[in-house]
């Protein structure tokens, strides 16, 4: 008899719970505590709190597995109508982070390296395109790239560096492609200096090293070709070298 209430007390306890959520208000909103689940496997996909038809607090993601780990956090609590999300590996380790506006990215994203509380990247945005400065960093945190971006697009300077802090490369973008002056380094003593013009290689482009010229050239000039004449060959004086005879 006992046994028998008692499951008859479990199964009222889980209609009421059940009753409790995923609930709309007079007007037809969300309010309440919402769980969604994956269509196929029917496992948990999302679980938040709505005040008619409005997130609040935090919302958990979660990945289509048994385990049901947690991949994302949504937070709802500033009051400027903007969201902080944090996106997880499977190990719970964070991956990336910032803030979100009408679903697009805004201001500073941080993104981390493997499995580590280490920043790999950050990155600024505005309503959802690269926005000001871009930059890479090694393991160590320090700096290994720097790019510029205005309304998604690369425009102005980038920079590459080695994890002693030498520019690898030193050079301007304009509308996604170099333009300008732009300068190799190989951190060994040799430098290439030389010029784009709409992301083309442009004018003479000079090699150095150690500090010294060693060698200039324009890229966009025509080579001649070098023929080499056998005088004891009659027909090698009509044509190339290794040119096909008929």
């Amino acid at each position: 008899m006992k046994s028998i209430l008692f499951t008859l007390l479990a199964f009222l306890s889980l209609q009421t719970f059940a009753q409790e959520i995923n609930k709309m208000d007079d007007k037809g909103q969300r309010h309440g505590l919402w769980k969604g689940t994956y269509e196929a496997s029917k496992r948990p996909r999302y679980e938040g709190t709505f005040d008619h038809g409005k997130e609040t607090g935090t919302f958990k993601f979660f990945d289509d597995t048994k385990e049901v780990k947690v991949i994302a956090t949504r937070d709802f609590s500033a009051k400027d109508g903007s969201t902080y999300t944090t996106f997880f590996d499977q190990k719970g380790n964070k991956v990336s982070e910032g803030k979100e506006v009408n679903k697009l990215y805004e201001g500073e994203w941080k993104y981390f390296h493997f499995e580590s509380k280490e920043i790999m990247a950050t990155e600024n945005y505005a309503k959802g395109k690269l926005h000001g400065i871009k930059k890479v960093f090694y393991k160590n945190g320090k700096i290994a790239e720097e790019t510029t971006y205005v309304n998604g697009v690369k425009n102005g300077v980038y920079k590459k560096y080695s994890e002693k802090g030498d520019v690898f490369e030193d050079a301007i973008y304009k509308n996604d492609q170099f333009e300008g002056p732009v300068v190799y380094n190989d951190g060994a003593g040799k430098t290439i200096k030389g010029q784009f013009k709409d992301g083309k290689k442009s004018g003479i482009w000079k090699y150095y090293t150690n500090g010294k010229l060693t060698k200039e050239e324009n890229p966009n000039k025509a080579k001649k070709e070098k023929f080499k004449i056998d005088s004891k060959d009659k027909d090698a004086r009509k044509q190339p070298k290794n040119q096909p005879r008929g």
